[in-house]
């Protein structure tokens, strides 16, 4: 094994969870570690937490004890940075200026909890590679995911450098909006990329994500150029009143089909981080819409015309 720099090792990143036995996320079984921060704001967004690149402060009321006597997040507290409310929860002010794993730790029934903590390069590698028997028989390894890795780009480029030097099947899950000269650094030491597409019209995309699209179009030109032998998986979640028209969708397929190395995939959308909003104290954005199973299913249909070496998880 090549021995790694400590001081790159060293080098710390915000981390959000690092999820194993994974077979949705790159080819074989995989080790997810997702980190936080990213560009976008998504109407859809399942994973909340990860949108700042800070740390935050979660709250569950269903587990809080206030009502049974409990104090010890108010005691620690000055100038209502949390408060009680009338019905026996708590009230957190969220630009407050203290570790939130202050009130975390303090919290006996851990109603209160923190998103997001500091983990080195070498911690993180030695989580992932306790599964490695689990890589070697299926093809898998280490996918990098968010938010937006390339939120914290010189961690994330080091995380996939290591994790080569260590034999590491690498993929990374990636929204594309990042600087090119990062985004080109990572795909040097990457097996496979996923890479979010999710609807060619500028207008629509700003409107829906925060953002415009052209950073992200430019950038899968420039992927597609400069490594057209590097597995690129095009995902794009399907999202009601967003792009879940025929038309969306062949936009995207003509975009991209006939691009080397080039799968495409389409996610259906739901709901199911839905409860991280009320945790973090935002309103969820989507409401409840849902997506017809029918439409999903003729929309896949033309997703598969899509013809460029579709089974490279295969």
């Amino acid at each position: 094994m090549i021995k790694d720099n400590d001081s790159d090792n060293k080098k710390q990143g915000y981390v959000i969870n690092i999820q194993p036995y994974s077979v949705h996320d790159g080819p074989g079984i995989r080790t997810i570690v997702f980190l936080k921060g990213c560009p976008l704001r998504c109407k859809w967004c399942s994973n909340p937490e990860s949108q700042k690149k800070e740390p935050e402060i979660t709250y569950n009321s269903s587990k809080c004890i206030l009502g049974s006597g409990c104090t010890e997040c108010l005691s620690l507290c000055s100038d209502d940075e949390i408060r009680k409310t009338d019905d026996n929860k708590i009230m957190i002010d969220r630009n407050i200026d203290k570790d939130p794993n202050i009130f975390a730790n303090a919290c006996p029934s851990k109603a209160l909890s923190v998103y997001g903590k500091l983990m080195t390069v070498d911690e993180i590698l030695k989580t992932v590679e306790k599964d490695s028997v689990f890589y070697s028989r299926s093809g898998g390894g280490l996918t990098i995911s968010g938010g937006e890795p390339l939120n914290q780009p010189e961690f994330t480029i080091e995380l996939l450098k290591t994790a080569k030097k260590r034999r590491m099947n690498t993929a990374i899950e990636t929204c594309g909006y990042t600087d090119w000269d990062d985004l080109e650094q990572a795909m040097e030491f990457l097996d496979t990329v996923l890479f979010d597409i999710k609807c060619i019209n500028e207008e629509k995309h700003k409107k829906f994500t925060g953002v415009s699209n052209g950073l992200i179009i430019d950038n899968f030109i420039k992927l597609c150029e400069k490594f057209p032998k590097l597995n690129k998986l095009v995902r794009t979640p399907v999202i009601p009143g967003f792009n879940d028209s025929e038309e969306d969708i062949k936009e995207i397929v003509d975009f991209i089909n006939g691009k080397s190395n080039v799968s495409h995939e389409l996610l259906a959308y739901h709901p199911l981080g839905r409860p991280k909003y009320e945790y973090l104290g935002r309103q969820y954005p989507m409401d409840d819409v849902k997506l017809d199973d029918e439409k999903m299913k003729k929309l896949r249909s033309i997703a598969e015309s899509v013809n460029s070496n579709r089974d490279i998880f295969k």
